[in-house]
C-alpha cells in the first residue's frame, strides 16, 4: 500500500510535501520520481499523487481525480481529558485518533495528580503523535491537540463558548445508561465527552458542570483514567454507527 501524506499544498492536480514529510519521503523512505503516495489534503479528500519531480527534499506530485475518505466518522467527537501523570496522555491520543476522535482538549482539575509544566511545548509534540497516529490509520482529516485548559473553571467556560449537538459527561459515580442518551439524540453531528485524571472529579466540580453536560456512566467498575477516554469514545463510535 502507498504511504500516506497529509498536504495543505494542492491545486491544479498538484500537491506538494511539507519540509518535514518531504525530508522523510526523500530521506527516510528513498523516494524517487515516479513513487506513488495516498496524498489527503486534510479536510477527508484523498487523491493518489505520482511524484513527478524531487529537488533537494522539494517533493511535487502530479494528482488522480480526488475522493471522499472512507476512514472518517459520521460524527465528530472532542474527547475533554482530564490531565494524566507519566505520559498516559500520549497513548490517550493515539488510540483516540484510531477510534475516529476529531479534537483533544486536556485539561488540570482539583484531583489531577499531574501539573502544568511547559504545556506549549508538550502540546506540539502531542500534535505530532496525533498526526503520525492519523496517518497510520488511514485518517483523512488531522485532528487537532490543544494546549491544556489550566483548571475546571476553564473547562466550564469553554463549554458555554462552544456549540455541541451533546455534551456527555462520564461520571464515576454514574449517571444515565449512554445507550439511552444517544437513542434520545438521533443524527449528532458534534459530541463532547469529558472523562477525568486519576482522581476523578470532586463534588463542587460536579455541581459546577451540571447545567452544562448530560451526566452519565460506563458500567458498574471503575475505570482508570487512560481507560475510560477510550471506552467512552468507542462506546459513542459503536452506539453512533462508525465502528461498524
Amino acid at each position: 500500500m502507498p504511504h500516506r501524506y497529509f498536504t495543505t499544498q494542492v491545486r491544479n492536480g498538484q500537491a506538494w510535501l511539507s519540509p518535514e514529510d518531504g525530508h522523510h519521503f526523500v530521506r527516510v523512505m528513498r523516494g524517487k520520481v515516479g513513487d506513488q503516495l495516498v496524498i489527503c489534503d486534510t479536510n477527508a479528500v484523498e487523491y493518489i499523487g505520482t511524484v513527478t519531480a524531487i529537488e533537494g527534499e522539494d517533493v511535487t506530485l502530479s494528482l488522480s481525480e480526488g475522493y471522499p475518505t472512507v476512514a472518517e466518522p459520521g460524527v465528530e467527537v472532542t474527547l475533554f481529558l482530564g490531565y494524566p501523570k507519566q505520559g498516559k496522555l500520549e497513548d490517550e491520543i493515539r488510540h483516540g485518533v484510531e477510534l475516529g476522535a476529531s479534537r483533544f482538549v486536556p485539561f488540570f482539575s482539583r484531583y489531577c495528580v499531574a501539573t502544568p509544566k511547559k504545556e506549549d511545548q508538550k502540546q506540539q509534540r502531542y500534535q505530532k503523535i496525533a498526526q503520525e497516529a492519523a496517518k497510520q490509520c488511514g485518517r483523512g482529516i488531522l485532528p487537532q491537540v490543544e494546549v491544556a485548559l489550566p483548571d475546571f473553571s476553564a473547562l466550564c467556560a469553554r463549554l458555554e463558548e462552544e456549540q455541541y449537538d451533546l455534551v456527555l459527561f462520564f461520571y464515576e459515580g454514574g449517571g444515565e445508561s449512554l445507550a439511552q442518551v444517544l437513542a434520545r439524540h438521533p443524527g449528532l453531528k458534534q459530541i463532547a465527552l469529558i472523562t477525568g485524571a486519576e482522581g476523578g472529579f470532586s463534588a463542587q466540580e460536579v455541581e459546577q458542570i451540571a447545567p452544562l453536560v448530560t451526566r452519565v456512566g460506563l458500567g458498574p467498575r471503575i475505570l482508570r483514567c487512560e481507560t475510560a477516554p477510550l471506552a467512552a469514545l468507542a462506546a459513542v463510535m459503536t452506539l453512533t454507527g462508525n465502528l461498524e
